[in-house]
Parts: structure tokens; sequence; C-alpha cells
């Protein structure tokens, strides 16, 4: 452990150093990229502090329990050490959390694409109930919702809607949250229209893109095709006369990004590129996990799209997340928002995963 702690110090006082001298304060992409790393040592450093300081207290007490002759004193001392023994091995796990490698996309902003899957317009429906569920989730962690591109049918649902959630002020960093929410999501419900009460199964897709910086991705321009088109509202009928919209196509990767929310075709395909940033991040990310293999299956949060992750049941007000295997009541408060509980569980299952892995190493 002093070990550990001994590298920690050193590495923070040396970003302290560095952020300090002149060649940084003319550097901004360096000055932002070293500050984010003082802020996260500096967790640790406070649980550092905290954990010498009982050390030091631990062995203070010591001293009197070996030299101290009133054995009053020798009784307090004693009990003190229980009790910091205690602060002490809890310090200790959580300085093991704190250490752990850390996701480099948790602090980003992130772009979250929902597609309606088997079901048909019911589909489409849940696809609008899983977007209402992260916007509202979004307002109470204080973070800004805006839509990308969506593909609107009739009866309020969505055949496809893309959207960017970004952090704002001091709220919590965005992909740190929403990375366990990629995969498919099945929803079991008696559908508005079904006139006998059968219960159909249909499910939408959720892809959550860690929100890509043209440093992250250097795209060549002579490997995109754009073409643009008039915009189309529900059911297909036109809502533009003029070609506003913007369909890119990377053509080395075939993949392809459309946008048609803004009036300006200006915007949107500054908006379609932002898109298509975080699609080949995605795309070079998921490339490497492939590469290193078993890490994957160390976390929960694995951005896999295919696999099955959650069971919206709503005859049995249940919700069901199959990558741990546990069930909450309350389908309709949870798709109001209440993500807290479920994201929680992710996260605490994701510490303990990373942490077996870390000890087989």
């Amino acid at each position: 452990m002093q070990d550990i702690i001994d590298k920690i110090k050193k590495e923070y006082n040396e970003v302290t150093e560095t952020l300090n001298s002149p060649d940084v304060s003319s550097d901004p992409q360096k000055m932002i990229k070293l500050s984010k790393k003082q802020a996260e040592l500096s967790e640790a450093m406070t649980c550092i502090t905290d954990y010498e300081n009982t050390c030091e207290a631990m062995k203070e007490n010591a001293e009197i329990v070996n030299t101290e002759t009133d054995e009053e004193l020798k009784q307090m001392a004693l009990e003190e050490n229980l009790t910091l023994s205690k602060k002490k091995s809890d310090l200790e796990k959580e300085l093991e959390i704190l250490l752990l490698p850390k996701d480099p996309n948790d602090t980003k902003n992130v772009i979250v694409e929902i597609r309606a899957g088997a079901g048909g317009d019911e589909s489409a429906l849940f696809a609008a109930n899983l977007f209402r569920m992260y916007t509202r989730f979004g307002e109470k962690m204080n973070w800004q919702v805006k839509i990308l591109n969506s593909n609107a049918i009739g009866i309020g649902g969505y055949k496809e809607i893309v959207f960017e959630i970004n952090s704002t002020g001091n709220s919590e960093p965005v992909y740190k949250y929403m990375k366990y929410e990629s995969g498919v999501h099945r929803v079991q419900r008696v559908p508005e229209t079904e006139k006998q009460g059968r219960i159909h199964t249909s499910t939408a897709t959720v892809a959550v893109l860690p929100e890509a910086e043209e440093v992250d991705v250097q795209i060549d321009p002579k490997d995109l095709r754009i073409d643009t088109f008039a915009s189309s509202g529900p059911g297909g009928q036109s809502v533009n006369t003029t070609m506003s919209a913007v369909r890119i196509t990377h053509i080395p990767t075939n993949t392809v990004v459309s946008c048609q929310d803004e009036k300006s075709q200006h915007k949107n395909k500054a908006k379609a590129m932002k898109v298509l940033r975080s699609r080949l991040l995605q795309l070079e990310q998921e490339k490497h996990a492939k590469e290193i293999g078993d890490q994957r299956r160390s976390q929960v949060g694995t951005g896999d799209r295919s696999e099955k992750i959650r069971t919206y049941n709503f005859p049995q007000d249940r919700i069901t997340d199959h990558r741990i295997k546990k069930s909450w009541s309350g389908v309709e408060n949870i798709l109001s928002g209440e993500l807290e509980e479920i994201i929680t569980a992710l996260q605490e299952e994701d510490i303990h995963l990373k942490l077996a892995n870390q000890s087989k190493n």
C-alpha cells in the first residue's frame, strides 16, 4: 500500500509542478488535460491524507498502550484504535477503488442513438419512452439534452432518434453514468391498439457514444460523400422545400449519418459530422476491445449494442437488468427518469468485476 501511496504523491506533485510552468499556460489543450488529471488525483490525495492521519493516530495510541501506566488512559487508547482500525480498512478499500484503471471516456459528453427494433409501431413508441426516460434522468443530473436527428412516426413514436447529452457547470460527467445503457432494451406490455388484451414484446436498440473531438478522430475530407435532400416528417411527407437535410457517408467504413432537424444545411452538416466522429471513435474502440478480449468480459458497460441488457415488464411491474440478474419494481417511475438505483447497482458490479480481475493479475 505504501508503494502505491508514494507513487500517487509523486505523480500528483509532478502534475501540479507542470501545471505551474509557463510552457503549459500557453498550451490550452495540455492545460485542460493536466487539470483533469490533477482533479482525478486530488480525490486520491484526500483519501491518502485521511489514511496517513489515521495511521499516525493509531501509532500514537499504540505508544500510549505500551508506555502509559494509567489503565484508564490505556483502555481509551485501545478502544479508539479499534474504531481507527476499521476506518483504516475502509480507507484502504476506498483507495483500491480510486486506483482502478479509469475509463478515459468517463469524463466525456455523449451522443445517444435510439432505434426501434422488433415490434412495428409499438417498438417506435417504446423508443420514445426511452428517450423521455433519458431526458428526465438528464434533468435530474442537471445535464443538457439536445436532439440532433429524429425520424418520427405519426402516433408519437420514433423509428430513430439521435441526441446529445452534455454536462453543465458542476454536474457529474455524462458517459460515466450513461455508458451502461448501450444494448437492446425489451418491453412486454399490452399496446393501446390491442383489443384482445394480448401482451406484445418489442425491442429498441440504444447506442451510447462518447462524444469525439476533432483531435480524437482524423477524417480525410476525400473519404466523405455528402448528399443533401429535403427534410421529411412523420409518414415521409416533405416538411421543407429547401435541400437542408444532410447525409454523410464515410466511404472507408461505410458509416452513414443523416441530420435534418435544423432548417440550415450548414447546421445539419455540423451536427452530422459530430455524430460521425463519435461513431468512428466507437468503431476504433470496439476494434481495440476485441483485440484485448478478456477486458470486455471484466466490465459491465461494454457498449455491445447487440446484447439484450434489460426487460421492462409492465404486467408484472418489473424491470430486470440481465447483466447483473437484478430486478426492480415501478416501471412507470423508472421510465420517468428514476434510473439512479439501477445505474448505481451497475457501477457497483463494474467495480466488483474490475477488483476481481485485478486480483487475478
